[in-house]
């Protein structure tokens, strides 16, 4: 188990309390004034760099909901094309919330959306009244310190209205601690807030990469997130940036502070916070940070037989068949990212269930049917919360950002270079590692339709060519299960219109989601998202 004490991010705000012993004195003295000896006063106190760390820790905290029970995972991954949650013999209706995601019939009460926005306004909010602390004078901090901190909190304030942009799109900017109710901003707005707020930070932001930074906003995963906004600024604007995208990523390739790993497996390990492609990781402790829960909602029941955990899973995710059918049979990611086929025990080797690939319907699966992410490392004894860091900036998502932007404005050779070096890791044979830049321009391998119950095509819908769509299968064998599929299947025009497993579209205003009835109804100056009832 891992030491979070090591970790730079506290799961409790450490800062010292500032207190003066009372001396109680006889009545009528009117000299209250003490000389203290023995106690630090907010005049004397200077604070330490851990001491300043433990009073941002509340910002960064709130990013654990990516991995938590129906947090940001969840939301990118379920209206998309890869995870699908049916009722199980064991329940997993939970009042039809997964089929609402799957079928983009989202309501305005749906706890998904609502969780990402409410988190990540509650990470703005904490990052907003740390730098209201330091500009008021209120945190006894240098000139130099107070730049630092500053332009950390600002731009871990980008990152969470990078996610924002994303899902909600016409959100609120708000910049200063506030009791105003803020008015909303267009999601062009808030996309030149992000890019204006983390090209004004960067140059102050530590170039450090080692275990003081780790889990931090670096200038490095300022540039990642930079990056990431521009390749979906077309989504986001109308016009796109690719050669802004190469140019935050060569910033980073540059900086020569991070490398592929040698070994796929690796980065999703329990002990992974060494990984040389952790740009930022969200740090997790299945004592002390123990909100990874997805793995309970992915695994069965019987899979604390096979990985001898302490734990009971839940049984409720696996992967529609589909996208199983796009991997090629010779890419290693196929086991490393899924169960499949008999599961053995612990302890004997004994066979404890089969997983089979076929999955009927979204309404009546049996529990071995579907096969179940295993990405994560489970170490024989895990808890309801895992220790593994999430890797939510990882060096291959810039060489795939580079190579996405090259692909994009006519060089696809270069393209296909970089894809190539990025696949080799994960096949035996570099012959079949290797991709040309005409197959990424080509249509996607995932044979798009919705499944009958036997899981032959049910509904073929929108057949058409998808642009760069084998680009876009690299990206899905890549990065399964890392929370990021539904941003990149709307930037390839999938979303909004093919079919999979039971999923029909239902209009390109999905790519959004809505607004809150609560958060409507809490501040009169939003107004729902277009497409949805008011």
């Amino acid at each position: 188990m891992k030491n979070i004490r090591n970790k730079v991010i506290s799961l409790r705000l450490r800062f010292l309390v500032l207190s003066v012993s009372v001396i109680l004195l006889p009545i009528g003295c009117t000299d209250l004034e003490e000389e203290v000896f023995s106690e630090v006063t907010e005049s004397s106190f200077v604070p330490a760099e851990s001491d300043i760390i433990s009073v941002m820790a509340s910002a960064y905290t709130p990013m654990r909901f990516v991995m938590g029970w129906q947090g940001y995972f969840d939301l990118q991954e379920e209206p998309a094309d890869m995870f699908v949650t049916p009722t199980r013999p064991n329940g997993w209706d939970d009042g039809g919330t997964y089929k609402r995601m799957h079928f983009h019939q989202w309501t305005e009460t749906q706890w998904q959306p609502r969780n990402t926005w409410i988190t990540c306004f509650n990470g703005i909010n904490s990052a907003n009244r740390v730098i209201l602390q330091i500009e008021s004078g209120e945190l006894p901090v240098s000139e130099a310190q107070a730049a630092s901190i500053i332009a950390e909190m600002r731009a871990l304030r980008a990152l969470y209205y990078s996610m924002l942009v994303d899902t909600h799109g016409n959100v609120p900017i708000i910049a200063s601690y506030s009791d105003e109710l803020p008015v909303q901003n267009t999601r062009s707005e808030v996309y030149d807030f992000i890019v204006s707020e983390l090209n004004e930070v960067i140059p102050n932001l530590t170039e450090t990469v080692d275990q003081s930074t780790y889990g931090r906003m670096t200038k490095w995963a300022a540039y990642h997130v930079l990056a990431r906004v521009y390749l979906n600024a077309e989504v986001y604007t109308g016009t796109p940036q690719w050669a802004n995208v190469i140019t935050a990523c060569d910033a980073i390739i540059g900086s020569g502070a991070f490398t592929l790993s040698s070994n796929y497996s690796d980065i999703f390990a329990t002990e992974n916070q060494g990984n040389p492609e952790m740009v930022f990781a969200i740090p997790y402790d299945q004592i002390f940070a123990g909100q990874w829960s997805a793995h309970m909602k992915m695994l069965l029941p019987d899979h604390r037989l096979v990985f001898g955990m302490q734990a009971q899973p839940w049984g409720g995710s696996s992967c529609n068949p589909q996208f199983i059918d796009s991997y090629e049979p010779t890419d290693n990611r196929l086991a490393d990212t899924w169960l499949m086929g008999d599961q053995l025990n612990y302890s004997d080797g004994s066979v404890v269930m089969t997983l089979v690939k076929e999955m009927p319907s979204i309404y009546d699966c049996d529990f071995t049917e579907g096969f179940r992410c295993a990405k994560y490392e489970i170490e024989p004894g895990a808890t309801g919360g895992l220790s593994v860091d999430f890797p939510f900036l990882r060096y291959t998502d810039v060489l795939m950002m580079k190579a996405e932007a090259l692909l994009r404005t006519n060089r696809s050779d270069d393209a296909a270079i970089i894809v190539t070096q990025v696949r080799q890791r994960s096949f035996d044979d570099p012959a079949d590692a290797t991709v040309t830049g005409a197959e990424l321009e080509g249509d996607t391998t995932v044979q798009y339709g919705t499944l009958a119950e036997d899981g032959t095509i049910d509904q073929p819908g929108d057949q058409s060519v998808v642009p760069y769509g084998r680009f876009l299968d690299e990206l899905g064998w890549e990065f399964a299960a890392e929370a990021r599929r539904r941003t990149d299947l709307i930037r390839f025009g999938v979303y909004q219109t093919k079919n999979w497993y039971n999923h029909t579209p239902q209009g390109d205003h999905t790519i959004l989601f809505p607004i809150g009835l609560e958060e409507r109804n809490t501040n009169t100056n939003l107004e729902q998202n277009p497409g949805y009832p008011n």
